[in-house]
Formats: structure tokens, C-alpha cells, sequence
């Protein structure tokens, strides 16, 4: 997947600020849903998993810094 790649030369600032625009996106995109002025509601899905994405790589960098076995308790 060329996608994460790209993610992954990105660095954390610039990913968490992907998030929240899409964040963003994604609100006025159910808003449109919810009014009916929505044209291609396979926008949603697609954003969704753009962020999905993003979160797993930002996760995957978070796992990489910690040493092993020092997970915290629940």
C-alpha cells in the first residue's frame, strides 16, 4: 500500500493534524448525510478510514519507543 508509506515518512505533528482535519471533514460530511445534501456518501467510509490509518501508524511509532514488557495495567 503506497498510503501508509506515505503516512509513515510523515511526522507526528503533521499526522495529528491530518486527524483533525479529517476529523472535521468527517462531521460535515454526516452533517450533509443528515440533511440530504450529501453527493457521494462513500466519502464517509473513505475519511473513516483515512483516519483509521493515520491512528495505526501514530500507534505503531508509540509501540516502537516502548521497552518490552512495560505495558500498563488496566
Amino acid at each position: 500500500m503506497g498510503k501508509v508509506r506515505e503516512l509513515r515518512e510523515l511526522g507526528d505533528a503533521e499526522l495529528l493534524e491530518r486527524v483533525e482535519s479529517l476529523k472535521e471533514e468527517l462531521f460535515n460530511l454526516r452533517f450533509q448525510l443528515a440533511t440530504g445534501q450529501l453527493d457521494n456518501p462513500m466519502r464517509i467510509k473513505q475519511v473513516r478510514h483515512e483516519i483509521a490509518r493515520i491512528l495505526t501508524v501514530l500507534r505503531e511509532r508509540e509501540l516502537e519507543g516502548a521497552p518490552a514488557g512495560s505495558e500498563e495495567e488496566r
